[in-house]
This record gives structure tokens, C-alpha cells and sequence, in this order.
């Protein structure tokens, strides 16, 4: 199964940019989509439902604002829309797709770079995401969270650590939370084979940063312990320029 994760800052954009080329090419089993900003009117399904694909959304109520998607090759047994707690759902961050010995999960999480309120939202989130991926682990076989985290783990993770001390998505509370959920039975799929500096998933559009690598690593594939013999390779497709985010790979057998 090869799953990909990618926020594409915006289906339709996307689309001008060639991304159902690049779709076709890169052909994923299970491609897990944030930042969708569309509802079901807006969202092309049949596009890919010709190629192939079955297509699930969770949007966000506000129009033209976050939500998530999964195209899937394989018809689901069991499609979850949202986490059940409706402060999150409404922004369409959480859709999981079951099949018989795994679970995909495309989640979005808040950013809080745009001041303190956010913030504040994003630590509860934080908080009952933590406990909500902890019960729901323990009942799934076979998890697999994809999606943008909007938290760098490690200083290896992002361009200029010192700098970036204190800005949202690099706080020590931040990335003390990526440690506790990799502590309790997640594998960072990407580490898992490449302990490698300066590679990066997100890069601003200001100053040319994507150019010069000046990046952020906040797209994962997190999955439980017990993949671990099933992980076969994972890559950051830095090749693919549809949004300021680029996907993320992993293969399982």
C-alpha cells in the first residue's frame, strides 16, 4: 500500500497548477489531502473518481477554509467522518478510512502562528487529540495518522532552530507532544528511514525559502509499533510544487 499525505493549500488551486497530472503519476494507493477549502460543491469528485478513486471529505462549515479529504483505490469498510468532539469538526480536520488490517487517517492540525487565541486552541487540541488518538489505537489494528501536523519534532526538522525557538509549530511545549505521541507507540515513518538534515515538507512563500531550502518539517506518516515490520520506505516528493507543502510518502507491505 503506498499512502501519501499532502496539505495542498487548496484543491482547486492545486488543479491550476497540475495536480491531477502529478496524481496520475505518482499513483497512490490512499492519498490523504488537508487544507482541501472546499465542500462537497466544490470539490471535483468525478475528476478522480475516473481515475480510479473513491472520494471521501470532511470540510470545514466556513467556506473556502481548512478541511480534509481521502482518495482511496480500495473501497473502505468503514469511513469515520470527524473525531466527535464538534469545536474540531467544524473546522474538518479528522477522516479515517478502515480496511481489514489497517486504518488511514488524514488529520489537519490547527496552526497557532497567527496569534495567541489560536494557540491556545491549539494546545487543547493538543490535549483531547492526544487522548482521542490514544483510545482509538488501542480499538484500530493497524493505524497510520497522515497529515500536516504544523509541528516540527527535532531541530534536524526545520531551517533555523535557534531563530525559530519561539514561533508556533517549533515551541518546546509543541515538540515535548510529538515526543509524548511518538512514546506512546507511534513511529515517525520518515526518521524511521532517514536521519538526514534538511529535509523539509513546508517552506514560506516569502523570501524564496523553497528555493534556498528554508523548510519545515510538520507532514508526517505516523504509524502504531505494530506496522513496524510493515514499513517499507518512505520520501518526502519534493519534486511536486502545488501548494507550499509538498506530499510525504510511505509504502507498507
Amino acid at each position: 500500500m503506498r499512502v501519501i499525505t499532502y496539505n495542498v493549500n487548496g484543491i482547486r488551486a492545486a488543479l491550476t497548477k497540475g495536480f491531477d497530472t502529478w496524481l496520475k503519476a505518482a499513483n497512490p494507493d490512499v492519498l490523504c489531502l488537508q487544507e482541501i477549502k472546499a465542500d462537497e460543491s466544490k470539490f471535483d469528485k468525478a475528476l478522480f473518481e475516473d481515475m480510479g478513486y473513491h472520494v471521501y471529505l470532511h470540510p470545514a462549515v466556513k467556506k473556502g477554509y481548512s478541511g480534509v479529504a481521502i482518495l482511496s483505490k480500495e473501497k473502505p469498510k468503514h469511513v469515520e467522518v470527524g473525531c466527535g468532539m464538534d469545536c474540531y469538526d467544524v473546522e474538518g480536520r479528522v477522516l479515517r478510512a478502515d480496511y481489514d488490517d489497517v486504518s488511514v487517517m488524514s488529520v489537519y492540525m490547527p496552526s497557532g502562528s497567527s496569534g495567541e487565541e489560536r494557540q491556545n486552541f491549539k494546545f487543547q487540541w493538543m490535549d483531547d487529540f492526544y487522548g482521542y488518538i490514544g483510545d482509538l489505537k488501542s480499538t484500530v489494528p493497524g493505524l497510520i495518522v497522515s497529515g500536516d501536523y504544523n509541528i516540527c519534532h527535532q531541530a534536524i526538522d526545520i531551517h533555523n532552530p535557534k531563530s525559530n525557538a519561539k514561533s508556533s509549530g517549533f515551541l518546546p511545549e509543541e515538540r515535548s507532544w510529538m515526543g509524548k505521541l511518538i512514546e506512546s507507540g507511534f513511529i515517525d515513518s520518515f526518521r524511521h528511514f532517514n536521519a538526514e538534515p534538511h529535509n523539509y515538507s513546508w517552506w514560506s512563500y516569502r523570501a524564496g525559502a523553497r528555493n534556498k531550502n528554508l523548510g519545515w518539517r510538520i507532514d508526517y506518516n505516523m504509524a502504531t509499533e505494530n506496522l513496524r515490520n510493515r514499513l517499507k520506505r518512505a520520501a518526502i516528493l519534493t519534486e511536486a510544487k502545488h501548494s507550499d507543502h509538498c506530499p510525504v510518502l510511505l509504502e507498507i507491505e
